[in-house]
């Protein structure tokens, strides 16, 4: 790997695995690329999306090897463990030679080994943490790391010289108007994945929700993976085709949202954009997430009056579709909760973190 001789800034951006990782970071490369001439480079692993996403959004991903650590198997621990030395000194390698004056972590799997590296070189850091609660790298690194970009201001605790500036959302989810005609529109999504959970429950309700609240239209966004399948639950239960559509990916998400009128979804990075939309919400946090992080995440809006949350062990048909019918037929309801998620939406994170990025680079 090379160092580039002809942009005074580069810049290291370390993680991936999930969009919600992904979609971040290259919002960040791409903001330090096109507006401030930056050599950008991203370090991933070969287990994340990362390795479609970035290469097809132009940069150079380097690969190392780092595994989980929470929620897996004692073989799978055992296994990270001995790749994370091997891990770092892969990422001290691509550091000297890259020679960039800033690291960038952004969660994931490659982010422990890249920031460790960083923080052993002396190389100025930065940390993005878009959830309540930050993960255990994050946790472990965060009085070690140089700054930190958070999207919560109870974060901030975690991490020496922390700034709340939101999650990077695209500029068009936040131009999205209130909705206030049109036929009722449920918008089911979690991720890029899917939930299992929804892709299971949601057949069994269908067609009386369908029932219940006259006229919605629904939207489920199913995963690849269990596309086919959530199809032909959809199909058996009897509910009207012309008003369900299940997709395993959906790429136009800000028409989806300004088409929705309740979104029922995960507690990852998702809330950020349901707060940059205004778009009320139903939230079943994913049970198995590291250290319980989107149960947090769904509590600050919960608390903020701007979404619900039902316990993923709490879901059944029965109160899946009570909290959905109790939503979709509550107009002010929706109203009061639109506010508030839009009351704690962040504008202009992108550019706060590309600030923070150039403020470390600068001698």
């Amino acid at each position: 790997m090379q160092a580039a001789a002809d942009k005074s800034l580069r810049v290291m951006i370390a993680g991936g695995g999930t969009g919600g990782h992904v979609v971040p970071a290259l919002a960040i490369g791409r903001r330090l690329r096109d507006d401030h001439n930056a050599d950008v480079v991203f370090v991933g692993t070969a287990r994340g999306i990362e390795t479609k996403l970035i290469p097809e959004a132009g940069f150079r991903l380097e690969l190392v090897r780092s595994g989980q650590l929470k929620n897996v198997s004692l073989m799978t621990r055992l296994r990270t463990a001995m790749d994370v030395p091997l891990g770092v000194l892969h990422c001290m390698s691509l550091i000297r030679a890259f020679k960039p004056q800033v690291v960038v972590g952004v969660g994931g799997y490659a982010s422990g080994p890249a920031m460790l590296a960083a923080v052993l070189l002396r190389v100025p850091t930065l940390v993005y943490e878009p959830n309540a609660v930050p993960g255990l790298t994050n946790r472990v690194l965060g009085k070690r790391v140089r700054s930190a970009a958070v999207n919560f201001a109870q974060t901030t605790q975690y991490f020496n010289h922390a700034e709340v500036t939101g999650v990077p959302v695209r500029p068009e989810i936040f131009e999205i108007a209130p909705k206030t005609s049109g036929a009722p529109r449920l918008l089911v999504t979690a991720g890029s994945n899917g939930a299992l959970v929804f892709n299971e429950t949601m057949p069994k309700i269908v067609a009386q929700l369908l029932v219940d609240v006259p006229d919605l239209t629904i939207v489920h966004q199913s995963g690849p993976r269990k596309l086919d399948e959530t199809r032909t639950a959809f199909s058996e239960s009897g509910a009207n085709p012309a008003r369900w559509s299940v997709e395993a990916f959906l790429t136009d998400m800000p028409a989806q949202y300004a088409a929705a009128d309740l979104v029922l979804a995960r507690s990852g990075s998702t809330v950020a954009e349901l707060c940059a939309a205004g778009r009320p919400s139903l939230l079943v946090p994913f049970a198995a997430a590291a250290d319980d992080h989107q149960r947090k995440n769904a509590e600050v809006l919960v608390a903020a009056g701007a979404a619900e949350m039902l316990l993923q062990k709490d879901v059944t048909p029965q109160s899946l579709r009570s909290a959905l019918v109790g939503l979709l037929t509550d107009a002010p309801r929706r109203d009061a909760m639109a506010q508030n998620a839009r009351a704690l939406a962040k504008p202009g994170a992108l550019d706060r973190i590309a600030e923070m990025v150039l403020k470390l680079a600068r001698p």
